[in-house]
């Protein structure tokens, strides 16, 4: 559907994107963006839309005109109801129009049709744009950083009905969050991006099993001074977590019974992506830490 190659990006000196390695977007993929401020992750999305110079190639069997994309932020007049607002950007009426009639009710949006923009909630306001952009039925559609700001019962709640409704559909789409959980709930594919390159893209479970093994067992690093690190495989991890590898089931069975019998909580899990991201940064070269 879409094969980035050799894209570079310059904002004056500053190269903001360079991506060297070649990177396609299948039909049906749900793709999870992830990278820190200034990674290039907006970037790439601006110029895939072509909204910013590049060099370089960007195939594509769907045209940027008829892309769809949610943005960080969205405003809308408050001196005419969201009923209006819809129908004026979609030129079309609610009463008349099945799709979108299906749309408002999937969002649980139609007691949110009386108000002006400014009364509705956080959660509510992303509704509204999720409706107007799902509204245009693009095969390609971008989610930047769709639940920011937003607490964590409406960011589940929001990606729980994005990932619904895209479940019996063809279409791409590529969601750009900072919240890891999300990326597990909905991606197939993750881009890992930093400074600009990409350190890595590909499924999700062929990546967490590059860099992570066959499943990750994290604990609280507080509980770690009775526990032999030296004995286990311990990976990269967030400061408070300390993180073990294990390359089989029976290897996993191993740990855990360990630290069951020396009484330590912990987390297994064989799709963390945050864990998978550090450690795809470390070993790719783009990390120096040595936790």
């Amino acid at each position: 559907m879409l094969t980035i190659n050799n894209l570079a990006v310059t904002f004056g000196k500053t190269k903001a994107l360079n991506i060297t390695k070649e990177i396609h977007f299948e039909r049906g993929d749900h793709i999870g963006i992830i990278g820190s401020n200034g990674a290039g992750k907006s970037t790439l999305i601006n110029a895939i839309l072509g909204l910013i110079p590049y060099q370089g190639t960007i195939r594509s069997e769907v045209a940027p005109q008829q892309m769809a994309v949610h943005l960080q932020e969205n405003t809308y007049v408050n001196t005419v109801t969201v009923k209006m607002v819809i129908e004026t950007i979609l030129a079309t009426s609610i009463k008349k129009n099945p799709e979108l009639q299906e749309l408002i009710a999937f969002f649980d949006f139609e007691k949110c049709l009386p108000k002006k923009f400014k009364q509705l909630s956080g959660g509510q306001q992303q509704r509204l744009t999720i409706i107007l952009v799902l509204m245009q039925n693009s095969d390609l559609t971008f989610f930047d950083e769709v639940t920011s700001g937003l607490d964590f019962e409406t960011r589940q709640q929001l990606m729980t009905k994005i990932s619904q409704w895209y479940e019996s559909k063809e279409a791409t789409i590529a969601i750009v969050s900072h919240y890891y959980e999300e990326l597990q709930q909905l991606a197939n594919k993750i881009l890992i991006l930093e400074n600009g390159e990409v350190v890595a893209f590909g499924k999700a479970e062929v990546l967490f099993a590059k860099y992570c093994g066959y499943s990750t067992i994290t604990i609280n690093v507080i509980d770690a001074d009775s526990i032999p690190l030296n004995e286990f495989n311990q990976l990269k991890s967030p400061n408070h977590l300390i993180a073990f590898s294990c390359k089989n089931h029976e290897e996993e069975i191993e740990l855990a019974s360990y630290l069951i019998k020396q009484n330590i909580n912990f987390k297994r899990s064989n799709n963390d992506i945050e864990i998978m991201t550090i450690n795809a940064k470390y070993q790719e070269g783009f990390s120096h830490e040595t936790k």
